[in-house]
């Protein structure tokens, strides 16, 4: 029977797990995934006439999305510096500058989401208005971003592929660049993906529509700090 627990407890998936959720980002992704179901599962039920279940969906929904917004107390000045480490650093203009809005977006969405924040534990009253606003800027910055960049990663990979050699050792020296761009375009559409998905949320109020694509994009989201935390 020990052996058996030990095999389930001890088992590498349960080890990589603790080790996603032993980060901030890594819980809030769990977080916002099951929050935007219990979002989705309480209006699916509410609008069958279940308020008793749909109720309790409710409550785990609001409850979740508190707990967020304390988890992310201080995350606004990790985006502050990165716009500032972006405007610091030598890079393709329209990427640069999209960057930085959108980096400026998150933070203004969520110091705005920590006032909010003060506003549900009833510490002073606050709209939630302007983080939603702000929330949209830096995903519409961050699509931006995402399409220069994929533009910019085509070019180069286009490049590299026409590009003939004459010495030994540069063939093997563009295998390496054109798997360093491989990746980097496969990121890219990733967060491109995640950001369509996204932009429904501030944009739209229809609950159903925004609680799967939220879904959706926290789980891609957990699945990216997932293979960070656990490819080191």
């Amino acid at each position: 029977m020990s052996s058996v627990a030990s095999q389930v407890i001890l088992h590498p998936t349960v080890s990589q797990s603790l080790k996603v959720l032993g980060t901030n980002l890594g819980r809030d992704k769990l977080y916002r995934a099951v929050q935007y179901f219990a979002r989705f599962l309480a209006w699916y039920l509410l609008s069958r006439g279940y308020k008793i279940q749909g109720a309790r969906w409710n409550a785990l929904k609001s409850h979740l999305a508190l707990a967020r917004k304390l988890m992310r107390l201080g995350k606004p000045v990790e985006h502050l510096q990165a716009a500032l480490r972006a405007a610091q650093v030598a890079a393709e203009p329209g990427e640069q500058i999209t960057t930085i809005c959108r980096q400026l977006g998150y933070f203004g969405y969520l110091t705005y989401d920590t006032l909010v924040w003060a506003n549900a534990i009833k510490f002073f009253n606050f709209s939630r208005k302007n983080a939603n606003r702000f929330w949209l800027a830096g995903i519409l910055f961050s699509i931006t971003h995402g399409l220069l960049k994929a533009g910019r990663l085509a070019n180069e990979v286009k490049k590299l592929q026409g590009a003939h050699f004459t010495e030994k050792g540069q063939d093997a020296d563009r295998d390496v660049k054109l798997r360093t761009l491989y990746n980097a375009r496969d990121a890219t559409r990733h967060q491109f993906i995640i950001d369509l998905l996204d932009v429904w949320i501030p944009a739209s109020n229809l609950a159903s529509l925004t609680s799967m694509t939220a879904l959706i994009t926290s789980l891609m989201a957990f699945r990216q700090q997932w293979l960070a935390v656990n490819s080191k």
